[in-house]
């Protein structure tokens, strides 16, 4: 799962503006369930019609099938890969698929105990689909909604993780570009193969001056940030929000840090720099003109 550039772009733009990143990412979320929904239901009304004189249970046999991705077949019965993993210490196809029947008809016996203790309600979903139009019954219907409220949680959960991932070098080089750090001060094709693809650096003025940056685009005061930047021995710290405490602890342990959410917070990155010894220039110029051309530069 990856965010495009454009989306990349939308919230480097209000992280270093000051502003809330948060909607590009719930927008982003919102587009793509709505289009699963639609790919769900698709799916659905071929399944019910497939199996219009299948007295079986016709959504445990097309749904569960185990011909499907583990990720669907969890997906499919309420569940997702991750909390399968918690539970089994495994996410095997096998593992998944046992553990997706067994919650299928737990499910499926809950929605059944649930009617025959409350028959005064009813639902009927209707789903059209190319003039063609297939009604599923209360216990049908309670289990796509359900499967629908998962798979949101798992997108939820996906891409948040996701956007802090995908942000973090874009987001440092587009830093170090509006204070004209010269490129062999962060060209990540200095440092050793196997730290390119985890983090990013700041480079010093000989191979061992090598500053690892931490960027964590979460709330005021969550208590993992300075854990976090403390145990991975981070020497540069950049977020979204940062409370007293946070500041305090990390200028305590001499980790240079940088809050975007103030008032031109993004500056405080020419501090960062000065007290590193890396090569700058103070920011000047309008931040609208100049973005888009960096990220020509970033994004290439």
């Amino acid at each position: 799962m990856t965010l495009t550039d454009t989306v990349t772009q939308r919230i480097i733009t209000k992280l270093v503006k000051g502003q809330d990143y948060r909607i590009e990412i719930v927008t982003l979320i919102d587009a793509e369930f709505l289009q699963y929904v639609i790919n769900f239901f698709k799916r659905i009304v071929d399944a019910k019609l497939k199996n219009q004189n299948v007295t079986i249970d016709w959504y445990k046999k097309e749904l569960l099938d185990p011909a499907l991705s583990s990720d669907d077949i969890a997906i499919n019965s309420g569940l997702n890969k991750k909390t399968i993993s918690n539970m089994y210490n495994s996410a095997t196809k096998e593992i998944v698929l046992e553990a997706s029947l067994e919650h299928y008809d737990t499910l499926y016996q809950s929605i059944n105990d649930l009617i025959e203790n409350d028959g005064d309600i009813n639902i009927t979903l209707t789903i059209k689909l190319r003039g063609v139009s297939v009604d599923l019954n209360i216990n049908e219907s309670l289990i796509v909604i359900n499967t629908l409220a998962v798979k949101r949680a798992a997108l939820r959960g996906g891409l948040w993780s996701t956007a802090g991932k995908q942000v973090e070098k874009p987001l440092m080089m587009t830093l170090c570009n509006l204070f004209d750090v010269p490129a062999k001060h962060y060209d990540q094709t200095r440092l050793p193969e196997s730290m390119r693809e985890v983090d990013f650096y700041l480079l010093g003025n000989t191979d061992k001056d090598r500053f690892r940056c931490e960027v964590k685009l979460m709330g005021k005061g969550n208590p993992e940030s300075a854990d976090a930047v403390i145990a991975r021995d981070s020497k540069v710290f950049v977020a979204d929000k940062l409370s007293d405490l946070n500041k305090k602890q990390l200028t305590r342990l001499k980790i240079e840090w940088v809050e975007l959410r103030n008032s031109n917070g993004f500056k405080r990155f020419a501090t960062v720099l000065k007290n590193l010894d890396v090569p700058f220039k103070d920011f000047s110029g309008d931040i609208d003109a100049l973005l888009p051309q960096i990220f020509k530069k970033v994004f290439k």
